[in-house]
């Protein structure tokens, strides 16, 4: 590994999972996060959301 690299959290690989699930992954990586309207954003949240409810 290369000096500053940091591993992905747990909480940033889910929001990454949830944005692939909505197939909104490859405009992520194209715009970013701050590119995605909240319309996006909200639905990639709701998943996570959902996700770490389940879980608990």
């Amino acid at each position: 590994m290369y000096k500053g690299f940091t591993p992905p959290t747990e909480r940033e690989r889910s929001k990454y999972r949830a944005a692939e699930e909505a197939g909104l992954l490859g405009r992520v990586l194209e715009v970013g996060w701050a590119g995605l309207s909240a319309k996006e954003t909200g639905r990639i949240g709701g998943m996570v959301a959902h996700r770490r409810k389940e879980k608990e």
